[in-house]
């Protein structure tokens, strides 16, 4: 977990559009300002996180890969 991350969301295995839907959920969990951290497997996971935070408006901290993991950071607004 990262240490500004306020929850974190396992996707690993997960193909589109599941991390989309459970991410989704899980923002509607948190306060604003809260941040959610993504972790999944499907390389379409960044497009469509970028693609589904500039439709709801929620803020898009950071996509970063590790090893075969992606690491989305997404702050509730």
């Amino acid at each position: 977990m990262s240490p500004d991350s306020s929850t974190v969301l396992d996707c690993t295995g997960m193909q589109c559009p599941l991390p989309v839907v459970k991410t989704a959920q899980a923002m509607k969990r948190l306060e604003p300002g809260e941040i959610l951290e993504l972790l999944a497997t499907d390389p379409g996971v960044e497009p469509d996180m970028k693609a589904w935070s500039s439709r709801t408006g929620n803020e898009l901290v950071e996509v970063r890969k590790d090893g075969d993991v992606f690491h989305v950071l997404l702050r509730r607004t």
